[in-house]
Parts: C-alpha cells; structure tokens; sequence
C-alpha cells in the first residue's frame, strides 16, 4: 500500500460552551490548527502518484474560505472539537478523492485528533 499525506493550516476561534462554565475549552479561545489528509492506493497511477499533490488545491481553498480566521461554532455542526473537524475533513475529501483514508486534526503541537473509517 503506498501512502502519502499533505498537511493545511489554519487559525481559528471556538467554544465549547456544552462543557462546565470552569472547562478552559469552555471560554472563548483560539488555535493553530494543523490538518493532515492521508490518501492510500494499493498501486500507483499512470504518473507514479498515488495523487498529484497539485490535485489537493481545492481542500487548500475550502479551508482558507470557510474555516481560516473565522469562529467554527459558526461553521461547523456540532461541537467544535478537533475529533469532529477530522470527521468533517474525511467526509468533505473523500466525496472529492477516492483515495483519501484517514485526516488527523491538530490544535496544539501535543494534540491530535483523527478519523480513520
């Protein structure tokens, strides 16, 4: 199985406002957030990829437009939490790339969340 991956980045604001008032990740805060798409193909293509790295422009562009600089409880459905972003990512790539396996969502340098079917 050959792998490769592309890493995105992005700030934004959340809250988690379900969790109690005393919860940091109950105040208003903010990150740096690091995304990373894995995709997976058991062979490579004609061009010896398994994708162009190029191909992955439109995820560069979703994230820019819709998530960076904004306050996710405004963009997401559901709580905003790194697990549900990685979830949100795998489903947005893989309607657009067949070989899209997992996304892992970061919030600190000593975080990180994935979603892997």
């Amino acid at each position: 199985m050959y792998r490769i991956t592309k890493e995105f980045h992005f700030s934004a604001s959340h809250q988690l406002s379900h969790l109690p008032e005393d919860h940091q990740c109950a105040r208003l805060h903010g990150h740096n957030y690091v995304v990373v798409v894995e995709l997976a193909a058991r062979e490579l293509n004609s061009d010896g990829f398994v994708r162009d790295y190029h191909e992955l422009a439109p995820l560069k562009s979703y994230i820019d437009d819709t998530f960076d600089h904004r306050h996710l409880n405004d963009v997401l459905e559901g709580p905003s939490t790194a697990e549900n972003m990685a979830r949100h990512f795998y489903d947005w790539c893989k309607e657009r790339w067949a070989e899209v396996a997992a996304v892992k969502v970061s919030e600190t340098p000593k975080t990180w969340a994935e979603y892997r079917p």
